[in-house]
């Protein structure tokens, strides 16, 4: 053949993509592919725009690009700097103090966040106001007029006063003007929870409440071009470093702490790992698939070698046809992830704005990165071997094996593809427990499954075996490659099918136990000693039997191990706040149930002795042995820790850092805490006769007049004036409302690895049915029965998926245990029947994909199935 008739790669690739695609070859491997990068697409372009809102909206909660809050007034020199580098700046001041009505309006007395503030307040985001309770917010650029307060609706309700009334401030009477609805840098902590009251700060001199020990927060924001924002951000971290400085931490956008982390980290990371299953299984559908295309076209390629195709024509023509087929797939993937992050957002509203920016096109090149390489890893090795087939392989079909070429080109795919996975994994234990554990368990699988098909001809005797066990076993012997294939791809399926499942429930369970419909919405503190007694009654007599009753009392942290603890031997912004304020300790016999005790041993009554929550142990380097001396109101207390704690702080329950194991400590000067859930009713209500109409409002909060948890909050701050009460409804509601939408999510994206691993079990079947039909036909041409061979397949399918159901459990036992422990950070119960259910499952899915990819086997005509195997 001359050199200008001999085909040519591109159009040859051209003719066998169109002529594959209508037949069905490359169906799998589309699918397998546009399951991949949907998956991953999905949660990239959710991740991106996500990204992009907090970067936008932390400047708001922040109310500037950077924020210098310190214990005293701003230094000059931050003033100074910011002046120099132009940019703009605002201060406010904060700290709790009573407001109270007057006379005329009942002289009734709250406690109050006040906030002073000036002009340019706030630099980042908008403050809304509305002129009366009730009313929408609107968006202002103004700040209270001196004389005048703006506040918080609860607080009008709860001193009976409205707009246009006094509120007294120390020695202040002012007017309230407006109604607080929004304000973007309120931030947490119990002061913050108390009803807000914004002063123009020319106000504050004459409150009189600004005195040399009021424990006050000043707040110095600046705004302004990003890069000297970033200037001010380093001078002000390498200023509030120095020995010298006290009491100034800087905040910006990369310090940021956005609420509930644990919660939206976990789901993230959870998020990831599905991503993560979906593109391996996928790649193990992908692998299968090339390699029954492979083998349905090694005829097709030794007849081009015999019409003179070289052998770089044909590896061409192949490699194109691959890289239209994953570039099709990925870019079907890419539009089907962009639809279904839009399903994200939606599932996830009211947690995220609908106004998320625009996502970059990050997630689409990645998207397609991955499914090309997908191919490159896992498609081609199988496939270019037909480059390879000799020609006599129209003559002698023994021919072909693989070759050392492609096993190079699929270690470097491998290398390169469980690369990519751990780049987008977003956390490296997360990228090497998953694809680690999937490398890991592909082997191990292998190699069990070797030794299962080399022990059945021990395991199941010719002289006793029925026949149709005979058969399968003796089938399934007779090629054992196949056999491990099989066993070992079923069992990747359900390997990640099997651990999904059982995070997924863990994960929910433990979401759901941390805030359970009965979590505390009421925090009480500053409970005197004295009031101990009768503030446990009044919970008595209003039917609250369950809550959680700590002393608590503050101190500084002196000394560790003898040796002063002083600010500038921490360089960690987060230690230095932590050694520079107090804390607050209290002491309990039996630890909290709420609380895991991860290092050492709780001994109740030991003397000497704390324990301490292991996040504040590794942010401050302490170990168990260490000595903790503690200034408690100018008593030191010294104690070595015994036991360190697991705290979940997103569980609304009472949690301190620091614990003594001691029922009593009499000598401390301490106050209570509790935490309980408010009655729904109050005062306690008889239940209505039969047949008598409830009346309006008796029930819920709110209820009656004087009936509700309002009315139970009122009178406890009636007979207890000193207590600070703090509801959490609001947001104990918004947590469980937060949870119910990220499982929503979690288990919207869980169906994409659902349909990569039916993928996997369909690909799995589907490989070997061209090898069974022949087979099958030699058997019926031998006299065999259809029902015969009916159980011959049925015993075949059902011992190899029991085979891939039982290992894969196992194996998901152990990395699900790693990564509960490793990663999301929660407790991890595997139970014992999993592998029971497992091997049960895997044997049910390995029948229902086989009958539907072998269906047609046995249907067909043995001649024709005998003259195709011969052709």
């Amino acid at each position: 053949m001359t050199e200008a008739a001999r085909p040519r790669a591109l159009p040859l690739a051209w003719r066998a993509l169109r002529r594959d695609l209508r037949a069905g070859e490359l169906r799998l491997l589309l699918v397998a592919v546009l399951l991949a990068v949907a998956a991953l697409t999905s949660v990239g372009f959710f991740a991106d725009r996500l990204q992009g809102a907090l970067a936008r909206d932390a400047l708001q909660l922040l109310g500037g690009d950077v924020v210098v809050a310190s214990d005293n007034a701003t230094p000059a020199a931050f003033v100074r700097q910011a002046e120099d580098l132009g940019l703009r700046h605002a201060s406010t001041l904060g700290f709790p103090t009573m407001a109270r009505a007057d006379d005329a309006h009942g002289g009734a007395a709250r406690l109050v966040a006040l906030k002073g503030v000036e002009p340019g307040y706030p630099l980042r985001g908008r403050l809304q106001v509305a002129d009366a309770p009730g009313q929408p917010g609107r968006p202002t650029d103004a700040i209270p007029a001196p004389g005048e307060v703006w506040v918080d609706a609860a607080l009008v309700a709860a001193l009976g006063l409205a707009p246009g009334d006094a509120l007294l401030l120390g020695d202040a009477r002012l007017t309230i003007a407006r109604i607080v609805t929004l304000e973007p840098d309120r931030g947490a902590g119990f002061a913050n929870f108390a009803p807000r009251v914004l002063v123009n700060a020319q106000d504050l001199p004459s409150t009189g409440l600004v005195q040399p020990a009021s424990r006050i927060t000043w707040r110095f924001a600046v705004a302004g071009e990003p890069n000297a924002a970033r200037r001010f951000a380093d001078w002000a971290q390498a200023e509030a470093a120095r020995p010298e400085v006290r009491g100034v931490r800087v905040e910006s956008l990369d310090s940021g702490q956005p609420e509930m982390r644990q919660t939206l980290d976990r789901a993230q990371k959870f998020l990831n790992l599905v991503a993560l299953l979906a593109a391996l299984l996928a790649a193990v559908a992908v692998a299968l698939a090339a390699r029954s295309f492979a083998a349905r076209h090694l005829d097709g390629a030794a007849l081009l070698r015999v019409l003179g195709a070289p052998q770089r024509t044909i590896a061409r023509a192949y490699a194109l046809e691959f890289f239209a087929v994953g570039l099709i797939g990925s870019l079907l993937g890419v539009l089907l992830g962009w639809a279904v992050h839009h399903a994200f957002v939606l599932l996830l509203a009211g947690l995220v704005a609908s106004d998320l920016p625009a996502a970059t096109l990050a997630p689409a090149a990645l998207g397609v990165g991955v499914g090309l390489a997908l191919l490159a890893a896992f498609g081609l090795p199988p496939v270019l071997q037909l480059a390879r087939v000799p020609a006599l392989r129209v003559l002698r079909r023994d021919l072909a094996g693989p070759r050392p070429a492609s096993l190079l080109v699929l270690a470097a795919g491998l290398a390169g593809f469980g690369a990519l996975l751990l780049l987008l994994a977003g956390d490296a234990k997360l990228g090497a427990i998953a694809v680690g554990g999937f490398a890991g368990a592909a082997l191990l699988f292998a190699a069990l499954a070797w030794l299962a098909v080399r022990a059945l001809a021990r395991l199941v005797p010719e002289t006793r075996a029925p026949r149709w066990l005979l058969l399968a076993t003796r089938q399934l012997a007779a090629r054992p490659v196949q056999a491990v294939v099989q066993v070992t791809s079923l069992a990747l399926g359900l390997l990640a099918l099997v651990l999904l499942v059982l995070l997924r429930t863990d994960l929910i369970a433990s979401w759901q136990r941390a805030t359970p419909a009965s979590a505390p919405n009421r925090f009480v503190i500053n409970i005197l000693p004295e009031q101990a007694v009768d503030f446990r009654a009044r919970l008595a007599a209003a039917g609250v039997a369950e809550y959680d009753w700590y002393p608590m009392f503050r101190g500084r942290l002196v000394a560790i191990n003898g040796r002063e603890v002083r600010l500038e031997d921490y360089a960690d912004g987060r230690a230095r706040r932590l050694v520079d304020r107090e804390f607050n300790l209290s002491h309990t016999a039996q630890p909290p149930v709420h609380n895991r005790i991860s290092a050492g041993a709780w001994r109740a009554g030991e003397a000497g002795a704390v324990s301490v929550e292991d996040g504040i142990a590794k942010t401050l380097g302490l170990r168990l042995g260490d000595t903790l001396r503690f200034d408690i109101g100018g008593i030191l207390s010294e104690a070595r820790i015994t036991s360190l704690r697991h705290v979940d702080w997103g569980s609304m329950r009472a949690n301190f850092f620091v614990l003594y194991p001691l029922a009593e400590m009499p000598d401390m000067p301490l106050t209570y805490l509790a935490a309980y859930r408010a009655p729904e009713r109050w005062p306690p209500q008889p239940a209505p006769a039969p047949g008598t109409p409830p009346r309006a409002g008796a029930a819920g909060q709110g209820g009656a007049p004087g009936g509700g948890s309002a009315a139970f909050d009122n009178a406890l701050v009636h007979d207890f004036p000193n207590i600070t009460n703090v509801d959490l409804s609001a947001t104990l509601a918004q947590v469980q409302g937060v949870l119910s939408q990220v499982i929503r999510a979690v288990e919207f994206l869980f169906v994409f690895t659902l349909a990569a691993g039916l993928a996997v079990l369909f690909a799995a079947i589907a490989g070997s049915r061209e090898a069974r039909a022949r087979e099958l036909a030699v058997m019926r041409a031998l006299g065999a029965s259809g029902q015969l061979l009916r159980q011959v397949q049925r015993a075949e399918l059902a011992g190899v998926g029991l085979l891939a159901g039982l290992l894969a459990s196992s194996v998901a036992l152990a990395v699900g245990w790693l990564l509960a422990r490793q990663v999301f950070d929660f407790e991890w119960n595997a139970p014992l029947w999993v592998p029971l259910a497992g091997a049960l499952a895997g044997a049910a899915l390995a029948l229902a994909a086989g009958w539907w990819a072998l269906r047609e086997v046995l249907r067909r005509p043995v001649v024709q199935t005998l003259r195709e195997a011969s052709a």
